[in-house]
C-alpha cells in the first residue's frame, strides 16, 4: 500500500530580505504565468526569473498550483492596497453595498485584464482544492475577505455574509473567464449578488 503523500507547510519570511525573495518570486510567476499560461511556466523557469535557488522557490511555494494561488492572493492585496475612495449613497454617507460591488467589480476587471494568468489561477484554485492545501484557512482572512469584512462593520453574521460575497465572486469571476457569461452579465450580477446579501 503506497504510503499518503506528507504535505509540507509552506515557510513563512521571517525578515526583509526573505520577504523581498518571496515578492520576487510572485513577481516572476506572474509575468510568466500572464505570457505563457500555467501549463507553460515550470518552476525552474520561475526560479531562474526571480534569481533565487529551486529549493528556496520550493520552500515559500510547495507547488506550482500552491504558488499561483499566492500570486492572486498577491495580486489582490496590491490592488486593494491601492484603492481610494469610498461610493457615497444619496444621504452623503458611505454605502456599504456599493462599496464592496465596486470594489469586487474593479477587481474583477483587473484579474481578467490578462486572461492568461487569470486562468492560471483559477486552475491552481481547482487542483489544490481538489487536493490536500498546506494550509487551509477561513476565506474571510484572506486579503479580499478581511477588506469586504471592514467595509461590512461590525454585524454579527458578517463573517457569514462575507464567505457568500467572496464564494459568490468567484463563481462570476470563473463564469465571466470561461465567457460562460459576458463580463456586461457578469457586473451585472456581481451587483445584484452583493445588494441582496448586504442588505438582507
Amino acid at each position: 500500500m503506497a504510503r499518503p503523500v506528507e504535505i509540507r507547510q509552506p515557510a513563512a519570511p521571517t525578515s526583509s530580505r526573505q520577504s523581498a525573495r518571496r515578492v520576487r518570486i510572485l513577481r516572476s510567476a506572474s509575468e510568466l504565468g500572464a505570457r505563457e499560461g500555467l501549463a507553460s511556466v515550470q518552476m525552474h523557469d520561475v526560479a531562474r526569473e526571480a534569481g533565487v535557488a529551486i529549493a528556496t522557490l520550493y520552500r515559500y511555494f510547495p507547488s506550482k498550483p500552491y504558488l499561483f494561488l499566492a500570486v492572486l492572493e498577491w495580486h489582490i492585496e496590491q490592488f486593494l492596497g491601492g484603492r481610494d475612495g469610498r461610493p457615497v449613497g444619496a444621504d452623503g454617507t458611505a454605502d456599504p453595498a456599493d462599496e464592496v460591488a465596486e470594489a469586487l467589480v474593479a477587481l474583477t476587471r483587473k484579474l481578467l485584464g490578462s486572461r492568461l494568468l487569470a486562468s492560471a489561477v483559477a486552475l491552481s484554485s481547482f487542483h489544490e482544492y481538489a487536493s490536500a492545501v498546506p494550509a487551509r484557512i477561513d476565506i474571510v482572512d484572506t486579503a479580499l475577505g478581511r477588506t469586504i469584512l471592514r467595509l461590512l462593520g461590525h454585524r454579527a453574521d458578517a463573517r457569514s455574509r462575507v464567505r457568500l460575497l467572496v464564494y459568490g465572486w468567484w463563481g462570476l469571476f470563473v463564469a465571466m473567464l470561461t465567457e460562460e457569461i459576458s463580463a456586461e452579465r457578469g457586473e451585472a450580477d456581481l451587483r445584484l449578488a452583493v445588494r441582496l446579501i448586504v442588505a438582507s
